[in-house]
Formats: structure tokens, C-alpha cells, sequence
């Protein structure tokens, strides 16, 4: 990471107090509010969040982008036009329509062709009756390497959608993968997720290697998972057979925080989306070449297309600790019918 990383960290932390105001960067606009002042139950602004710009495995540049909604009790709905836009060529580069609440960090990514030199978008969201803005570029003290913190040498996840196919990291990249479903029917989504240790020993990496090397790779006790390693699975329904070295079944003493963490989110779509697991941890020990499949479903209350997300988390968690590395998010679109 760039030598400013510190800084966007210290951003972050005022952020997470609260606050949401960038001044010395003029990247956001935040509206009638105090900085310090505490996110509220409800009638709160959501703000639109430029998480930084860097080039993906191929060289092309993409525009990272989430959001902070201060409402801890109000989610949104919010189409895509005038209440949820980005200009100018929009209203929509992909931006989600639905809005959980608090910090969801970098969740989609616009693509950005090489001559977008110093242009500027700008994301608007109405909500409550308050209007927030972000406005974006290229700006050089958000300047981001997505695949590597330089700090201690951490790299994001590694995800598939098969068990033989292509391997993602990183910022999400169009559609991973497009499935269809009935009204209520659940349909299955299925991740298979691996993380290495990170290679350079700064204390939080020391600090979770040991902690991994101290305990079988499991879920702590009540995790709601499905660990798969190869084609065994250990669901914890009882009378199946543990594979050598597999999970452990949720209820059996396991201590210690997830190496890997798959979240399901909705992104886009007309109706409810229901997930039966909504976080997933998982344990591989850092072992980069271990691939564990982690197993939910979701259920749609209305037709339509969707658009859901998966991020996957390693231990620095969301955000990465205000690093902006290292996590992998990719979409999945659902047409039910």
C-alpha cells in the first residue's frame, strides 16, 4: 500500500465514531451534521462512501465505492433515478438499490476507461429527505492496491462458484455467476473460499497465525455453517462420516475468530431476499492451496432480477481495518420467476 494508507485509516476511524466528513479532500458533502455526532435510530442520511481507485489484474482501473447509513434501525429501498443516482452518463453504474444499515465497504466497482484522465462522477443519495453526495476520480491520495497490503505482505480471499472454476480476488468484476429461481423456492449459492496467512510478521498477522496453528480448522461453537473439503460434507445434522482434518461440526468447542468470513447480501432486486446463513465462517489455517466450501440458500418473495452479493472477509474483517485491502466481493444475478 501507498505511504497515505495511514491516513485513509485515520479517515476511517473518524467514520466509524460518526462522522463522515472528508474536508480536506472535498469528497463529500455531509448535510447539517456534526462531526462526532452519534448515527441515529432512524430519519438519518446515508452516505455514499469513495473507497479508492486502482487497477485490477488486467490493468484496468476501477472506481471502489460504498456506502455509511447512519440509521441503525431503517434499511432502503432505493431505485435507481433521481433518489439514487451517479452522473454524469448515469443514473446507474451498478450501485445498489438496496441499502442495509451502518459501514458496507466496497461493495461495487466501476471500470474506468485509460483516457478518464481527471474526470469526475458523482453519486447522490436522497433519503429521509436529506441529500448526500460523493463526488470521484482518480485523485492520487486514494490511490489503492487492491491484491497486496505492503504493511504485512495480506492479500484478500480467493473465491470460485465451482469447484473446478475460475479463482476471483479482489473488487468485484461484472456478473460471477447468474442462476434462476421460483417465488419462495430457495435456491442454493455456493462459494469455495481460501485465504493465506499474511507473509510478512507485523502483530496482527503473528497474532493470527498462532491462533490458527492453536486449533483444527472448525466453526466456534453455534457458527452457522457448512464447511465442505472436497466432496465431504460435515453439515453437523449428525450420523455423517468427519473426513480426516475436516470441519467440525457446529456445537464442538472451537476458539479463536474465522479465517474466512462469507457474507450474503442483497444488492439490487423487486422483492425480499431471505438467507438461510447470512455469515458463514470458515477455518483453512491460512492454507492457500485448501479451498473450503461454504453453503446457503436464499429464497426471493417476488419475480424479477436481482442482483445478490457475496463478501468475503478475511480476518481483518470488513473494511479491512480501514486498509481497504484485504476482501473479495462478487455479484450474482438471480432471474425468479
Amino acid at each position: 500500500m501507498k505511504s497515505h494508507r495511514s491516513a485513509r485509516a485515520a479517515v476511517a476511524a473518524v467514520v466509524a465514531a460518526g462522522s463522515w466528513a472528508i474536508a480536506a479532500s472535498g469528497q463529500v458533502q455531509t448535510p447539517n451534521r456534526l462531526p462526532l455526532e452519534p448515527v441515529g435510530v432512524k430519519n438519518e442520511a446515508i452516505f455514499p462512501a469513495f473507497e479508492g481507485w486502482g487497477p485490477l489484474k488486467d490493468g484496468t482501473n476501477v472506481l471502489l465505492l460504498g456506502y455509511f447509513n447512519r440509521n441503525t434501525e431503517q434499511e432502503f429501498d432505493i431505485p435507481i433515478g433521481p433518489d439514487n443516482r451517479i452522473e454524469p452518463g448515469g443514473p446507474d453504474y451498478g450501485q445498489p438499490t438496496h441499502f442495509y444499515t451502518r459501514r458496507q465497504h466496497g461493495i461495487f466497482a466501476i471500470p474506468i476507461p485509460k483516457d478518464f484522465g481527471t474526470k469526475r462522477l458523482t453519486w447522490t443519495i436522497v433519503v429521509n429527505g436529506i441529500t448526500s453526495t460523493v463526488s470521484f476520480w482518480t485523485n492520487p491520495p486514494y490511490a489503492i492496491d487492491f491484491f497486496r497490503n505492503s504493511a504485512n505482505g495480506n492479500e484478500p480471499p480467493v473465491i470460485k462458484f465451482a469447484a473446478e472454476g475460475p479463482a476471483m480476488t479482489g473488487p468485484p468484476q461484472g456478473m460471477a455467476q447468474t442462476l434462476s429461481a421460483n417465488v419462495n423456492q430457495p435456491v442454493t449459492l455456493t462459494v469455495w473460499a481460501s485465504d493465506q496467512a499474511s507473509t510478512l510478521p507485523d502483530s496482527d498477522a503473528v497474532q493470527r497465525v498462532t491462533n490458527a496453528n492453536l486449533r483444527p480448522p472448525g466453526p466456534p461453537p453455534g457458527a452457522d455453517s457448512v464447511a465442505i473439503i472436497g466432496r465431504k460434507v460435515i453439515s453437523g445434522t449428525g450420523g455423517a462420516e468427519r473426513a480426516p482434518g475436516a470441519a467440525a461440526r457446529p456445537g464442538e468447542p472451537r476458539s479463536g475468530d474465522p479465517d474466512i468470513t462469507v457474507n450474503w447480501r442483497k444488492h439490487r432486486g423487486p422483492g425480499e431476499v431471505t438467507f438461510a446463513s447470512q455469515r458463514i465462517p470458515l477455518f483453512n489455517k491460512g492454507d492457500a492451496k485448501l479451498f473450503l466450501e461454504a453453503k446457503t440458500t436464499a429464497t426471493f418473495s417476488a419475480p424479477g432480477e436481482y442482483v445478490v452479493r457475496a463478501q468475503v472477509n478475511d480476518a481483518s474483517g470488513d473494511g479491512g481495518k480501514g486498509e481497504q485491502c484485504c476482501w473479495t466481493t462478487a455479484h450474482v444475478k438471480v432471474i425468479v420467476k
